[in-house]
């Protein structure tokens, strides 16, 4: 399929949009007119990321600001940390780490290289910060990723809207561990809707592999009303699950924070997932993109 380009000034009161095609399908980016120059990338009409160039560390989508109270609670503003993000979208949260932590060092795994070209052109990345994009698979990159290296590793990664089966197994958090350094924090975004199967199989493959886990997630997620996202946490060492707790709650969309017994009773003895019987996160319905 052709490509087509708007050409267009970065203020958002006169940009256009900017269509292409890139491998996964047909990449859009908005312009925010209610923010000098932010932009959300959608992927086939579905929401990717949301990135303010003037302000790295505004957080606007949900899961995203949740992952940024992860990130405040493994390190404190300022101290520099190592991280690894398998899915890269438009970079929100390695900007948004760039610039609460400088001189922090960062790679990126991508496997849409096309999509990468858009986002460098496009919204260009801090040419100070120590961050490394590398166009591959998330599990092939991450293998690449030396012993003991990640002070935290994120996982935000969807094909189609839904994240690859290879993705969600024992064997790939091995490969996650095997990265960490002892301490490291493992955080992954993950969807589902009712019956919440796979959020409970996913909760059960964590703990299978790391001694401390936590979810936040909307209620209405956690009640099995709606189709969500919900941000797993996991680690060897105890998590900080009652400051998780109260940003988490306190946010302009607030999220409840499980761990501990009520998030095992919560899964009601799903088995963790190895790669042979690995299966891709559900579609969600049409409706959670109207």
């Amino acid at each position: 399929m052709g490509k087509s380009r708007n050409t267009r000034r970065r203020s958002a009161a006169t940009a256009e949009a900017v269509v292409e095609a890139v491998d996964g399908g047909l990449a859009q980016l908005i312009p925010d007119p209610e923010r000098g120059r932010a932009w959300t990338l959608l992927i086939d009409g579905a929401p990717q990321s949301h990135v303010d160039l003037d302000d790295p560390a505004h957080l606007s989508f949900e899961y995203q600001r949740r992952l940024g109270h992860v990130i405040d609670l493994v390190a404190p503003p300022g101290r520099p940390v190592q991280a690894v993000h398998l899915g890269g979208g438009a970079f929100t949260l390695a900007r948004y780490l760039a610039a609460t932590r400088p001189r922090s060092t960062q790679q990126i795994v991508e496997r849409d290289a096309a999509l990468v070209q858009l986002v460098r052109r496009e919204l260009p990345l801090d040419p100070t910060a120590r961050i490394r994009v590398r166009s591959a698979d998330a599990r092939q990159g991450l293998a690449k990723v030396p012993e003991g290296w990640a002070d935290l590793v994120i996982a935000d990664v969807f094909s189609g809207a839904r994240t690859p089966a290879h993705l969600t197994s024992t064997e790939f958090l091995d490969e996650v561990r095997r990265v960490l350094r002892p301490g490291g924090t493992y955080a992954a975004n993950l969807a589902d809707g009712p019956p919440l199967a796979y959020l409970k199989a996913q909760i059960a493959t964590a703990g299978a592999r790391f001694a401390e886990t936590a979810v936040a997630a909307d209620a209405a997620v956690w009640r099995g009303k709606r189709f969500g996202n919900a941000v797993l946490v996991a680690a060897d060492t105890p998590l900080p699950v009652a400051e998780l707790t109260r940003r988490c709650a306190s946010d302009s969309h607030p999220a409840r924070v499980e761990h501990g017994r009520a998030l095992r009773d919560f899964t009601g003895g799903a088995a963790a997932v190895r790669d042979d019987v690995a299966v891709a996160s559900p579609s969600p319905p049409p409706s959670v993109f109207r």
